[in-house]
């Protein structure tokens, strides 16, 4: 017997990506802006960052996306008070339901559409690197890139689409996902992230963290392997790093009074710690930012 194939129906295809970048931008970042032929997606990660478009002027904070179309002029500058990441997604796509965005702009995402989006980020990472020949933002695959990460990729902004459409529409129902037992864990693992991002200055030890939240050192460190992908104090030390370079950006306090804002036992011992976990001191770190913005690097 002969079974008739199904074709799947695709409503959004994207077959060509321009850009893939997360930028740290300083607090004074100023860009005199641009207009190109294909689709932007503007997202900020942390921070807040305005945006003069051909539609209008709009504020955008942590977790809100902005669509600019083809041939929209759009010039972003940050607020002179804040420093902002972004992460930044260029791409062609001429598929009809596209023409939501076009009355569509602004988005603040939900927690699905924030998952979706860091996945799209980890397989932007893992898909493409920096250009032998120094051409810039021109998109260059990794030659260590990881099975199937283009793809990855390509789903995961197609996935984006799909879901920011699927909201928009009220006429369309969509039953919610069950909320599954796992968000528990999830959400333990948020109070804590929130204790440690208030107390980055008290070197907290992973024992302080077990006495104020009453758990277990096992049971701790498995819930932040899958909370985050990595260990307690790692994490710990990834936000101080990300801190820093906030401070950095900010430009309020000097090296000296960060390094004792955060618990470091001197600013010779902050630099090193930054150095080996960015690959340069804090010093090169802020040079990089008289250009208005670095790409990301790990």
């Amino acid at each position: 017997m002969r079974f008739p194939r199904y074709e799947i129906r695709e409503d959004i295809q994207i077959r060509k990506l321009i850009s893939c970048y997360y930028f740290e931008l300083s607090k004074n970042y100023k860009y005199a802006g641009e207009k190109h032929d294909f689709w932007e997606i503007y997202y900020v990660d942390k921070g807040e960052i305005e945006i003069d478009t051909d539609f209008g002027h709009f504020n955008l904070k942590q977790g809100d996306l902005l669509f600019h179309e083809p041939d929209e002029f759009h010039s972003p500058k940050s607020n002179g008070k804040v420093s902002p990441n972004v992460f930044v997604v260029t791409f062609e796509c001429e598929s009809e339901p596209m023409s939501f965005f076009l009355r569509n702009k602004l988005f603040h995402l939900g927690e699905k559409e924030k998952l979706v989006l860091t996945h799209l980020m980890e397989e932007g990472w893992n898909s493409f690197g920096p250009s032998p020949l120094g051409s810039g933002r021109i998109l260059y695959p990794r030659e260590d890139a990881p099975f199937g990460s283009e793809q990855l990729f390509k789903v995961h902004l197609e996935t984006l689409l799909i879901h920011l459409i699927r909201t928009g529409y009220e006429e369309q129902k969509v039953t919610p996902t069950p909320v599954p037992r796992d968000n528990q864990e999830s959400g333990a693992a948020d109070k804590i992230i929130k204790y440690m991002n208030e107390h980055l200055g008290d070197n907290l030890t992973l024992d302080d963290l077990c006495d104020q939240f009453a758990i277990g050192r096992t049971q701790i460190s498995i819930m932040f392997k899958k909370r985050v992908g990595c260990g307690v104090i790692e994490y710990m030390n990834q936000l101080k790093i990300d801190r820093a370079k906030m401070h950095i950006r900010e430009d309020v306090y000097n090296l000296t009074e960060i390094s004792e804002l955060l618990g470091y036992s001197s600013v010779h011992y902050f630099s090193r710690h930054f150095k080996k976990a960015t690959n340069m001191t804090p010093s090169e770190y802020a040079k990089t930012l008289s250009r208005g913005y670095r790409r990301i690097t790990r």
